[in-house]
């Protein structure tokens, strides 16, 4: 919101799109656990993760919603606790929880909370909550809020203000916002021959990085990968996943056919973050597989975007690739950004005991094309 005594307002519309601005500061507010005020259809609500619910913090923002404080649940996190039949966000009264029930309810302590059933009487929320969830999303939170129309005693309130459509908006807005910051070669193991092209911007304005291999020629279709960051398999080797197999395998194969784009996407979990990764994780020790677990925390089934993806590959003058992917919404992606993908060839991982069920999760439930017969049957080595 525009500060006009102090020309807040001017100031950021100099630093490019006022609603981003709103968003991002929003964002950064609702990691850092306060709460902040949402304005839609000229009604403020104030809004606060429901992570940080402790007993002190619950009360005071109850207080400060006049009583009327809910607890906002998604539909993946309604379904989770018994209650599939709803396909919009459902409430909860604070007023009838405490901190220890809210944090149940949540899912924030998943070792015991992959069977929790819900008892308390659900009620529709404000429309706006639709975005507050969207705000904790973005700001790779658990999907769920503490919601509450602000009362005339917090009106006062040093708290941050966004508008509803500044969040709906924001990806939409940010999807294609990329620009390159820096660039520098990088020789690989794998590809010796690299240049890796740093970008800044997508959702969040992290850092992407495009990994360019060899020489690839921007009049022929170019070898692309779109590859989700993922810390445990790509860096630690991880038996729970094949990513680190597709990363090295695919630039590998780029290499060796004279060149490639490998794009290295901050999308962690999914587009969750590496918090809710390590959530989902023990959800799976417990016997669910990956996209359940991230449904038991409240998430759809793909947190991520591929729009700035095309976008980089865009500003690198790259607009027809063969697509070297399993994921068929990647191709679908590309595909409706403009860009032309010329062919697709499959990105190998190897099969073992530990992903055995992760893959096959990714085949049955989201479609990838895994032939898992196919697969090198031998498991990398134990670690420990």
């Amino acid at each position: 919101m525009t500060n006009s005594a102090t020309g807040e307002g001017t100031i950021a519309s100099l630093f490019g799109d006022a609603s981003l601005t709103e968003a991002e500061r929003a964002i950064a507010e609702m990691r850092a656990g306060r709460p902040v005020i949402l304005a839609q259809a000229g009604r403020l609500f104030l809004v606060a993760s429901a992570e940080f619910a402790d007993a002190g913090r619950l009360a005071a923002l109850d207080e400060l919603a006049g009583g009327a404080l809910q607890l906002v649940l998604t539909p993946a996190r309604l379904r989770a606790l018994g209650r599939p039949e709803w396909a919009q966000p459902m409430a909860i009264p604070a007023s009838t929880l405490g901190s220890e029930r809210v944090q149940a309810l949540i899912a924030q302590d998943v070792s015991a909370q992959a069977g929790a059933e819900l008892r308390e009487e659900l009620v529709e929320p404000d429309p706006a909550a639709a975005a507050a969830l969207q705000l904790a999303t973005l700001a790779l939170m658990l999907p769920a809020v503490l919601m509450g129309p602000l009362a005339p005693a917090g009106l006062t309130l040093p708290a941050l203000t966004v508008r509803a459509e500044a969040i709906t908006g924001f990806g939409e807005d940010r999807a294609t916002r990329v620009e390159i910051v820096s660039r520098a070669p990088v020789p690989l193991l794998t590809a010796r021959n690299c240049e890796f092209v740093v970008f800044r911007g997508g959702e969040g304005m992290r850092e992407q990085v495009a990994v360019i291999v060899g020489a690839p020629d921007p009049a022929r279709p170019v070898l692309v990968r779109l590859h989700s960051a993922c810390l445990t398999g790509d860096l630690f080797g991880s038996l729970r996943c094949d990513c680190g197999d597709q990363l090295r395998s695919t630039l590998a194969s780029m290499a060796k056919a004279g060149g490639g784009v490998l794009l290295y996407l901050d999308q962690e979990g999914r587009g969750n973050g590496i918090a809710n990764k390590m959530r989902a994780y023990r959800l799976q020790s417990d016997g669910l597989d990956t996209y359940e677990a991230d449904e038991t925390l409240g998430f759809d089934l793909d947190g991520r975007r591929f729009d700035f993806a095309a976008a980089m590959l865009r500003q690198l003058g790259y607009t027809r690739v063969i697509l070297m992917t399993n994921n068929p919404e990647k191709i679908a992606a590309l595909t409706r950004a403009g860009l032309q993908v010329s062919g697709v060839e499959r990105a190998h991982g190897r099969r073992g005991a530990d992903n055995i069920r992760y893959l096959a999760a990714k085949r049955d439930r989201a479609g990838h094309f895994l032939d898992l017969d196919a697969l090198d049957h031998h498991a990398p080595p134990s670690c420990g």
